[in-house]
């Protein structure tokens, strides 16, 4: 119909002589009656209608959208779990409050590999659809993961700071940054081709906004303010939701962890008031409660006369020390080099050889000849994978340094 319209106006007054021309006559005209009921269709005069000019792009998104309620219906069962449609949010850009919940779904939205989409059931009572999501910053959640998703995060995406960093002289060249990152081994899946592949195609995403320029096959010409004006594009575009993993454990997992875990967290923060009475809010709540009893069990909390609970002094700080203490053991045993444990205000020194994770977080491992430890892992030290680091155990973080450079920001 959209093809045969003049001016957007369809004349169908007129009945075809044969069947097959009726046939087709009386489905347009039950289709143009629903067209109108949904407003993208006019009926100037008996079968003389005219086409909204928002028809073909309201359908194509209504399309989208039904596409979307399937893939998170079709999550949700794999759950086991049912939620009513009119409680999705689908997120056409990044949330403008953060978004709690577990991950049922994490898979990619374009055929280039650069964005993902996760859907996320939220503590809210709410099934969120979020889509064009840096997939570096999702690299280690999984189904039942929890996540925080939050506005964008302004200080830019990592690889639009690499490719400023590898610039030399305004001009960025693939093969350049493939040689340093194969020399620090900065890359932990050693898929180095694809590694530098991905920030090849930012750069093409960011020549169609005229940020970049294609010099050859293997230089690309730089603005000295790149950064700046990469992160303003992006902005234009709604920005990049920004995503904190709360937990890579599930709640089964958590409730009987021998870490500090997102429950725990929850428990002695008291907070409650965000969890919507229905769905994975009460899911949380029941978990929280579970785990609170095993606290109690374990003697990490004690439940007074008035139903009051109350919880180790330094919880968190006692539980993370404990499966610290256990996953050194293990690994001890493994490496056949002893494990020794970091107090708080202690300096680190060793290679950084690999990372472990805990229920209490992401922790890297530290290694000499004669022992190894294990510390709290920072994204500034991933760059210095398979290299020497150094830095001083502060509050359950550790500023780093390297050498007798300045301490690193992170």
């Amino acid at each position: 119909m959209l093809a045969e319209a003049e001016d957007r106006f369809l004349d169908v007054r007129h009945e075809p002589d044969d069947p097959r021309g009726q046939a087709d006559r009386t489905l347009r005209l039950r289709r143009l009656g629903k067209l109108g009921d949904m407003g993208l269709a006019t009926e100037h005069g008996p079968g003389l209608w005219e086409l909204s000019e928002r028809l073909e792009p309201t359908l194509r998104e209504m399309g989208e959208r039904n596409d979307i309620i399937r893939t998170m219906q079709k999550a949700l069962r794999a759950e086991g779990a049912e939620r009513d449609p009119m409680s999705f949010a689908i997120h056409d850009a990044a949330p403008a409050t953060p978004v709690v919940g577990r991950v049922i779904d994490k898979h990619l939205s374009d055929e280039l590999g650069e964005e993902l989409t996760l859907v996320v059931d939220g503590i809210d009572g709410r099934t969120h659809h979020v889509a064009g999501i840096d997939p570096v910053r999702v690299a280690e959640a999984r189904i039942g993961s929890i996540v925080e998703i939050g506005p964008p995060d302004s200080a830019g995406r990592p690889s639009d700071r690499a490719i400023a960093s590898i610039a030399e002289g305004g001009v960025y060249r693939p093969s350049r940054h493939l040689e340093q990152a194969r020399f620090e081994g900065r890359v932990p899946s050693g898929d180095y081709d694809g590694f530098i592949a991905s920030h090849v195609r930012r750069l093409e995403a960011l020549s169609r906004a005229g940020i970049v320029e294609r010099i050859d096959v293997d230089q690309w010409r730089i603005p000295e303010d790149f950064a700046i004006r990469a992160a303003a594009h992006d902005a234009g575009r709604g920005g990049r939701a920004n995503v904190r993993i709360l937990s890579t454990f599930d709640l089964d997992r958590q409730i009987g962890a021998d870490g500090a875990t997102w429950l725990d967290r929850r428990l002695v923060g008291g907070a409650v008031s965000d969890l919507v009475p229905a769905g994975f809010g009460e899911q949380v709540r029941e978990a929280m409660e579970q785990r609170r009893e095993r606290l109690i069990g374990q003697g990490d909390a004690t439940r007074h006369q008035d139903g009051r609970v109350s919880y180790r002094r330094n919880l968190i700080a006692t539980l993370q020390d404990r499966e610290v203490a256990r996953v050194g053991a293990e690994l001890a045993a493994m490496k056949s080099v002893p494990f020794r444990a970091v107090a708080d205000g202690e300096m680190v020194s060793g290679m950084f050889t690999g990372t472990a994770q805990l229920s209490s977080g992401k922790f890297a491992i530290v290694e000499k000849s004669h022992e190894f430890t294990l510390v709290p892992w920072r994204p500034v030290i991933e760059r210095h994978l398979g290299r020497e680091v150094a830095g001083v155990v502060q509050g359950g973080s550790v500023s780093w340094q390297m050498g007798r450079q300045r301490g690193l920001e992170f």
